[in-house]
């Protein structure tokens, strides 16, 4: 049944809006009507072909955040025996932000008219990917929804953690590499040639650091510019000629074998597929599905093209293990707790140990690699500031030397 978003008068004059459902927005105000309400006005909230063509150009409903809380909320309500069309109507009545309300009411409206929830969810795919997709289906058919509801929130929780503890290990050296660069420009194009400019007249021949970095100075002042439009230019090169399949997983490839940021990559690349192989394996997907949409989860392409391959192999029949395992780019943890797995019967478990240990170990590699940089970039930068203050003081040492 669609839902409809109005604003009416109550008997009192006040103006209230909300969301019901009706078969029309004749039907709508009818309803209206009956609750002693005015109807002002009353809009069809977006169908799921038109909803899904307007999300392509707006911003997303759900953040990461957002999403993992209404996912608990929901295995919440769903687990406690809620009908799910009770529960999605109580968190639609609860939703802060409107646009979030009118999704909710959306996907309740799919499955009053007799949707599967999964399918009610694909009307929106920015919102909820294929694996998110994927676990509730799995839940709808094995009859644990809540269940399975409560673990796809746990996962996007374990995720989340995971991105921001990467984040926060690499920020302060970002901050600090940027503080430097913006620092080291200015001494060089203003500070340098004001000082240098007392000694200039003179007559002397200026020290050959001085005249190094007053050479800096010029080229940076005459073509700071082009510097800086080549960049963007490189970079908007860079971007157009990723979108080439081939050049991107030749590109991924080459990220892999970086020395410190190409083992971070792939540890959490291996624990991301992981995780999601182990979430979906528990929650009943067949193996070959669960693999395809692990795989799609993987944002390095030479990784990714690695996972599809194994996908061939195991269906021709091969073990899982002996599929990862012939493939180097993942970690070879991954392919001995998958035989651990296979030869227990507990695949999905024996997976998900397999991320938390990958999981854990990216996140001692980052925190490693952020205590390393930052005395390193410390150190960088007062050497650099040192050669700059050095330029400026060598003519001051000299023009003393000259007078004495």
């Amino acid at each position: 049944m669609p839902a409809y978003k109005f604003e009416a008068l109550d008997a009192a004059g006040k103006s209230t809006t909300g969301l019901l459902d009706a078969e029309n927005a004749k039907a709508a105000r009818g309803q209206l009507r009956a609750q002693s309400l005015v109807p002002l006005a009353v809009t069809l909230v977006a169908s799921a072909g038109t909803r899904a063509e307007g999300l392509r150009f707006t911003r997303r409903v759900f953040n990461t955040t957002s999403l993992t809380v209404w996912t608990r909320q929901l295995a919440g309500l769903v687990g406690a025996g809620l009908p799910l069309e009770r529960a999605l109507t109580a968190l639609s009545e609860e939703a802060e932000d409107s646009r979030q309300r009118e999704l909710v009411a959306h996907l309740k409206s799919e499955v009053n008219s007799g949707s599967p929830f999964a399918r009610a969810l694909a009307s929106a795919p920015r919102e909820f990917d294929e694996v998110y997709r994927g676990v509730v289906a799995a839940g709808e058919q094995s009859g644990a929804l809540g269940k399975v509801l409560e673990r796809l929130a746990d996962d996007l929780e374990e995720r989340q953690e995971l991105r921001s503890k990467l984040i926060g290990a690499t920020l302060y050296p970002a901050i600090v590499s940027l503080i430097a660069v913006v620092i080291v420009i200015f001494l060089v194009t203003y500070v340098v040639p004001q000082v240098a400019s007392v000694f200039s007249s003179s007559k002397r021949a200026l020290p050959t650091l001085t005249i190094a970095m007053l050479g800096i100075s010029a080229f940076l002042r005459n073509w700071g510019w082009a510097v800086l439009l080549a960049l963007a230019a490189g970079g908007a090169l860079l971007m157009a000629m990723l979108r080439n399949e081939v050049f991107r997983q030749s590109f991924d490839a080459g990220w892999l074998e970086l020395p410190l940021i190409g083992k971070l990559a792939r540890g959490y690349n291996a624990a991301r597929f992981a995780g999601t192989l182990a979430m979906l394996a528990g929650a009943g997907v067949p193996i070959l599905k669960a693999l395809q949409a692990a795989s799609e989860t993987l944002s390095n392409r030479a990784m990714r093209a690695d996972a599809m391959d194994a996908l061939v192999q195991v269906r021709e029949g091969a073990p899982l293990a002996s599929a990862l395992a012939g493939k180097k780019r993942f970690p070879g943890i991954l392919g001995m707790f998958s035989r651990l797995g296979e030869q227990t019967g507990q695949l999905p478990l024996m997976l998900d140990r397999a991320a938390r240990q990958l999981g854990t170990e990216v996140q001692r590699r980052a925190m490693q690699m952020a205590t390393i940089l930052e005395p390193l970039l410390i150190v960088a930068m007062g050497g650099v500031v040192m050669l700059i203050v050095l330029a400026v003081l060598l003519p001051i040492i000299q023009l003393n030397t000259w007078v004495k």
